[in-house]
């Protein structure tokens, strides 16, 4: 592909913004995403994605190595199945936390009857059907709609005035798992009378997770909490507005995606891709080491337009990057930053 930075988009349920006649068109950019359909994607390109590990708190039902095994073997024989997964499939899990990456192995590997790192290695290497077991294993998607609600109120008391400026809104949600909070933030665009002038990019390592996103079906036992989320987050209607009870759960309003493309992408090696207005990653740099923070908050600060907004989780932070001084914290709570050099 000649476009590396994101892989095939795929546009979100129903007809795209321009179609639709709903908002005005995207101009056109060097360096806009290839939006090729995922069927042309070659094998290789589809595998060469990054991910997003396990949180490194305890959980129960988490294996741990056999008291006997070798804890400096088993640390070489995880070096070198990471080494190999990223050579033969691209996926980079080389910088994460290793006390997370090594729980989930062990998880996995007595899932699948084995004694050894090195035996899940020859099976993986062997059988892409176990590695698309192992990145389910490796990768966890917990969130929820308008997560931290006063991350939203503040984002649409201090936010949106600015995002009212611009005539197009690009807006990227790197790392957006099953999507709850691409729909919430949707939602929010729409009550403010902005979505039909943007652009929302939602991008994650887990192809599974993204065709969940997709259907925009969630959890209808879940709803109580959403509702209770959104109207904390400052919503302006009743949140039953926006979906129905379908398939066996909620299924939202198709309008909520129409401008939305769900793609693969790769935080560690790909490229900027284009540029935003806003960039949304919550929750995903605490499983990095530092010098992969470092990294990816080069790739977003040069994606972000001057005077962009970069959104954080609660337990993130720009401190002590170098990246720091060229920022400005735009609440004094929540991790919402404004590039201004």
């Amino acid at each position: 592909m000649s476009e590396p930075g994101i892989t095939a988009p795929d546009a979100g349920r129903g007809p795209t913004a321009e179609a639709a006649g709903g908002a005005a068109a995207e101009p056109r950019q060097e360096g806009s995403p290839d939006v090729r359909p995922p069927t042309m994607r070659p094998r290789r390109a589809r595998a060469s994605r990054a991910a997003r590990p396990a949180p490194p708190a305890s959980q129960p039902g988490l294996s741990e190595a056999p008291p006997a095994y070798d804890p400096d073997l088993e640390r070489v024989e995880i070096e070198v199945l990471l080494e190999a997964v990223y050579r033969h499939y691209g996926f980079d899990f080389r910088s994460y936390a290793y006390a997370s990456i090594r729980r989930r192995l062990w998880k996995r590997l007595q899932a699948e009857g084995l004694k050894t790192i090195s035996a899940l290695q020859a099976l993986v290497m062997h059988s892409p059907e176990a590695m698309e077991r192992l990145l389910l294993d490796l990768s966890v998607n917990v969130t929820s709609m308008f997560r931290d609600p006063g991350f939203y109120k503040a984002f649409r008391r201090d936010v949106i005035p600015l995002l009212r400026t611009y005539p197009f809104i690009r807006v990227w949600h790197a790392g957006c798992s099953t999507g709850e909070e691409v729909y919430s933030m949707a939602i929010l665009l729409q009550e403010e009378g902005l979505y039909d002038r943007a652009r929302i990019y939602a991008t994650d390592i887990n192809d599974v997770v993204l065709q969940k996103a997709r259907t925009g079906i969630f959890p209808l036992e879940r709803m109580q909490e959403y509702t209770e989320n959104y109207i904390r987050a400052g919503g302006t209607r009743s949140f039953s507005e926006y979906y129905t009870a379908k398939y066996g759960g909620a299924l939202f309003s198709p309008l909520l995606t129409r401008n939305v493309i769900f793609a693969q992408h790769n935080l560690v090696t790909d490229r900027s891709f284009s540029e935003f207005n806003v960039i949304f990653c919550r929750n995903v740099l605490i499983y990095f080491e530092k010098s992969l923070q470092n990294r990816v908050h080069s790739l977003f600060y040069d994606s972000l337009v001057t005077f962009g907004i970069l959104a954080l989780g609660s337990k993130e932070s720009l401190r002590f990057s170098k990246y720091e001084p060229c920022y400005d914290r735009v609440h004094p709570s929540e991790k919402i930053y404004r590039k201004v050099k």
